[in-house]
């Protein structure tokens, strides 16, 4: 049962990183998700350090697909940023998590042939009911939007992230190389947040964060350390997870996923306790009927998840 613990780590460490990435964008420290975006792309090259222990040189067109999909996820990431930066975490987290096994049991569906049993049917209905609850702006109000704000980039990340994954899961299969081929998408991630920059006005407010630096050294040092940190508790978490599906055994992968509600209860509970002292930051509603919607919402989802991998 190690494994377990293992598992239940990596989700705080990577909870405790949303939760970090939340503060950064809200707190005016990150002026904007494309500026978090492209400095998280680049500080993934850092992956090649691994090279030595397992990485090798890969033939074109691999390195093509490689790039494409590993850009494909740093634009999940900027429109989760988006997100994040607009509402809660709480609320933004789970619904990503809905939209990606949604879409990635669709993609196996379409382009691999695969079909889904009648329990991981209920499971998708599942996750869809449970990502609509938690997107509701309750108490639903007239002329006001029906769901939380930045709602749409939450759905959209999730549709990104969903196309890498499947992608990853596909050249991890084809390869049999793990970090090989995680060293190579992560080259594709910092070029997609180099092809940030191709768009003008995120191209100005990234480069204007260079002027930033120069201007305010003492205060941007520790934010770049802060973020660095952050990056790299990200890192770890990420190596547990993975390193918890390695020790596992048999249906270890399928448990060390459906575990993934323990991140949601991590960060609505570091939401609530922080929104008391950063309370313009974490906007958590302490209402009855807020608290009752995400719990409910987060029980259908993780009963989605746990009904689709369980029926593997």
């Amino acid at each position: 049962m190690t494994y377990i613990f293992v598992a239940i780590l990596a989700y705080f460490l990577i909870a405790l990183g949303t939760i970090i990435d939340k503060f950064l964008l809200t707190s005016r420290k990150v002026s904007h998700p494309a500026i978090y975006a492209f400095y998280s792309g680049l500080i993934s090259l850092a992956t090649f350090a691994l090279f030595p222990f397992g990485g090798h040189a890969v033939d074109a067109a691999q390195l093509v697909g490689y790039i494409l999909f590993g850009a494909v996820f740093t634009y999940g990431i900027l429109c989760l940023f988006f997100a994040i930066q607009k509402n809660q975490a709480s609320q933004v987290v789970p619904v990503n998590g809905a939209v990606v096994p949604i879409i990635t049991y669709l993609l196996a569906v379409f382009l691999f042939n695969q079909h889904l049993n009648f329990v991981q049917i209920i499971g998708v209905i599942f996750l869809m009911g449970g990502g609509i609850i938690i997107s509701l702006n309750l108490p639903i109000k007239v002329k006001a939007s029906r769901f939380f704000s930045g709602f749409e980039y939450a759905v959209l990340s999730g549709i990104l992230m969903g196309i890498a994954f499947t992608a990853f899961k596909f050249f991890y299969d084809q390869e049999g190389a793990f970090l090989n081929v995680f060293i190579w998408t992560r080259l594709g991630l910092a070029l997609g947040s180099i092809s940030l920059l191709i768009n003008s006005r995120w191209r100005k407010i990234i480069l204007g964060s260079f002027t930033g630096f120069k201007k305010d050294k003492s205060g941007n040092t520790s934010t770049g350390i802060f973020f660095t940190a952050n990056k790299l508790l990200n890192g770890i978490g990420s190596i547990l997870f993975n390193y918890a599906i390695a020790i596992g055994g048999a249906g270890g992968a399928t448990i060390v996923n459906a575990l993934i509600s323990i991140e949601y209860v991590f960060i609505f509970l570091m939401g609530i306790f922080l929104s008391l002292r950063f309370p313009a930051i974490f906007e958590e509603k302490m209402t009855l009927s807020n608290i009752s919607q995400k719990i409910i919402a987060i029980i259908l989802i993780s009963a989605g998840v746990i009904m689709i991998l369980v029926n593997k």
